[in-house]
């Protein structure tokens, strides 16, 4: 099966973009429900899947041993933007293990908050590591490598920490990984189906229901999300706006080149999708088109219309375009 169409952008009542994807949504057992394109299709989820790459931090019992609370677990599935409330966090959390930015693998990167970037600018200091964006997930990776005494390279794909992740990874999402590339933090990322990625969003769905481990783990990292929207990503940010305004009863999480993911614990329903030419503002109408379907959002709440059904203005402020779903998509 093909990718289909899913998001157009109109400009002066002319098609300007069309962007084509794949998505599934997926119910407990991890059976499809709907889909659009290819289930099958083998995609990278990048930072959609933090919340896969967390569970070995709170199945092993790290979380519990070194003091992992709700904030840092929020923080381990964050895709962050550098801001002081993000930065200082990973700086207690590191502190607190006896560590600091240079013990972190995911490199230095500008923070993509204003006020953040401009201390830094005014300062005219360099972007450190607690500034990237994964350094919540890395900081999780350097709590679960002290309470499994391995070494500091934890961003190797043969650490214990990446083995670990690995195996929670290929059993929620039902899958062997077909291989993994390098992520912008440095980390391994392994490939699966957009099936699978959905699949293991199911699991984390129905996980407050069960009382195994991997359950307990799950619904810890879920409430986490849900409860610190403004750690996951930040004010302004698709994924932290989307999951205030369903009211903490839907986590959802972007993953770079236009991947999307939702868990609907009311729903006990899995969302993934992917957008194929990687256009962000696609997957987020469109993620946004299935949550309006799945009854998790109000169509009229103003989120829908800052992401999917407002104008596309310029900067004078004019409306010079529209989005539009495409015709059966998420009808």
């Amino acid at each position: 099966m093909k990718a289909v169409p899913m998001v157009e952008f109109w400009r002066g009542g002319m098609l300007e973009s069309l962007h084509y994807g794949h998505a599934v949504i997926c119910d407990a057992s991890g059976a499809i429900v709907e889909a659009w394109g290819d289930p099958d299709a083998v995609i990278f989820p990048r930072s959609s899947c933090k919340m896969l790459q967390a569970l070995p931090l709170v199945e092993s019992g790290a979380a519990d041993a070194l003091g992992v609370g709700p904030s840092r677990l929020a923080l381990a599935c964050a895709s962050h933007q550098g801001a002081a409330v993000h930065s200082d966090l990973v700086t207690r959390w590191l502190g607190d293990l006896g560590l600091g930015d240079n013990d972190l693998r995911c490199g230095p990167q500008m923070p993509r908050d204003a006020d953040a970037m401009k201390d830094v600018l005014c300062k005219g200091e360099s972007p450190c590591r607690i500034h990237n964006n994964c350094s919540g997930k890395h900081s999780g990776f350097l709590t679960l490598a002290r309470h499994l005494k391995s070494g500091p390279e934890y961003h190797e794909v043969d650490h214990p920490v990446q083995l670990a992740v690995k195996q929670a990874f290929e059993e929620v999402t039902g899958l062997g990984s077909p291989g993994y590339g390098i992520d912008g933090c440095s980390a391994p990322n392994f490939a699966t189906t957009v099936h699978g990625l959905a699949r293991a969003m199911a699991l984390f769905s129905a996980a407050h229901e069960g009382s195994d481990t991997r359950s307990r783990a799950a619904a810890r990292l879920v409430a986490a999300m849900t409860a610190f929207p403004e750690l996951v990503a930040g004010e302004g940010r698709a994924c932290t706006n989307l999951m205030r305004a369903m009211g903490g009863k839907v986590a959802v999480k972007t993953g770079a080149e236009a991947v999307f993911v939702a868990i609907l614990p009311e729903n006990r329903m899995g969302v993934a999708l992917k957008i194929l030419d990687g256009g962000g503002r696609a997957s987020e109408a469109a993620i946004v088109a299935l949550l309006i379907r799945l009854g998790a959002l109000d169509p009229g709440h103003p989120v829908v219309k800052e992401y999917l059904t407002g104008p596309l203005t310029n900067f004078a402020g004019q409306a010079v375009g529209e989005r539009r779903i495409a015709s059966g998509f998420a009808a």
